[in-house]
Order: C-alpha cells, then structure tokens, then sequence
C-alpha cells in the first residue's frame, strides 16, 4: 500500500471558466445568419434599383461577403441562409474552374435533358456561357420569384452531377447540392423562406 493520502479534487473556480476562450454562442450565430439572409434577399427584391442585381454579384469581391457567407455555411440546406451560401458556392466553383465545369456540364447534356432545359445555358456550354448564367441566377435574388432561382441553380447542379457521372468525377456532393436547392425551392414556393 501507498502512503498517499486521498482528498477531494479541486473545483474550479468562477476565474477558471472566466479564462476559457470559447467559440460564439451557435444559436446567436444562426440567428445573425438567417437576419442577414433574410435582409439580404428582402433588400434586394425591395429596393427597386435596378443596379441592385450586379452590386449582389460582386460583393464577394468588393464588400467581403466571404465573412457573412461563412456564417451561411453552418445553416440548414433548407434555410434561406443555407439556400444563400450554396449560391455563392456554386458561383465561386464555377469562376474558380469556368473550363471544368463547362467539360462537366456539356458531358451531362445528353443525360438530363428537362434540367439543362430548366438550368438556361446557352448552347454551347462553355466557359463564359456557364458564367453568364450563373451570374443571371443570383440575379434573380433581386429581380425574379426566389423559387426559380432554386430550380435553375438545382438543375443546373443536376446537369453536372450528370456529366460527373460520365467523365468518372465525384458526383455525390454535386447531386446533393442539386437536391438540397431544388427542395428548398419547393419549400420557397409552399411556404416562403424568406
């Protein structure tokens, strides 16, 4: 046998927990999240600017919505918020790899004939096309029915996982991106996100 002697452990004290450095509170981050989606989407239909549409493009360029986007990114697919961030995504993909995608989507055409119609590219597919219409959905944010812009970006996701499935790429995260947009545009059109 030892010759320790056992006690109690310590209880921190009111300074130990004042020392943690702690993340910010999920639920407040989800709350900002769907205010500024919520703002965002009812600003841009609202104002009657008709510059309002091009300024929603480029604020990931000009006024740093890369922060307020990675709030987006924890929201619910289903969620304005969440519908915002797979947007932006999915235009960012697109201006990071205009040549990719353009390959991607024209391998799908031949697979999903009602989404490429649905979708809106220009024929034939390619680089500058693929960026024209994304740039022409996120301008509906401002300027047409939030349902429709669900449904273009969800097909148009739909024509890639397509061409994926083709040229041997991943297809899963693409299909589920298209699967997430197209819900919550039926969800936008049963009930409003916004």
């Amino acid at each position: 046998m030892t010759d320790r002697q056992h006690h109690r452990p310590m209880t921190p004290g009111g300074m130990f927990f004042e020392a943690l450095v702690g993340g910010a509170d999920p639920a407040l981050v989800s709350e900002a999240a769907d205010r500024a989606a919520v703002l965002f989407v009812r600003g841009a239909r609202d104002s009657g600017d008709a510059e309002v549409a091009d300024r929603l493009l480029r604020l990931a360029e000009t006024e740093g919505i890369e922060t307020i986007a990675e709030v987006w990114s924890g929201s619910p697919a289903d969620s304005l918020a969440g519908c915002l961030w797979r947007l932006y995504l999915l235009r960012s993909w697109v201006y990071a790899d205009p040549a990719g995608v353009a390959a991607e989507f024209e391998a799908g055409l031949g697979s999903v004939q009602v989404a490429r119609v649905v979708a809106g590219v220009a024929e034939p597919p390619g680089p500058d096309q693929l960026k024209a219409m994304v740039d022409e959905v996120l301008r509906g944010i401002a300027g047409s029915d939030f349902a429709d812009v669900l449904f273009r970006a969800a097909a148009f996701a739909r024509v890639v996982a397509a061409g994926r499935a083709v040229t041997g790429g991943e297809v899963q995260r693409m299909l589920q991106l298209s699967e997430q947009l197209e819900a919550a545009g039926h969800l936008e059109l049963d009930h409003g996100l916004a």
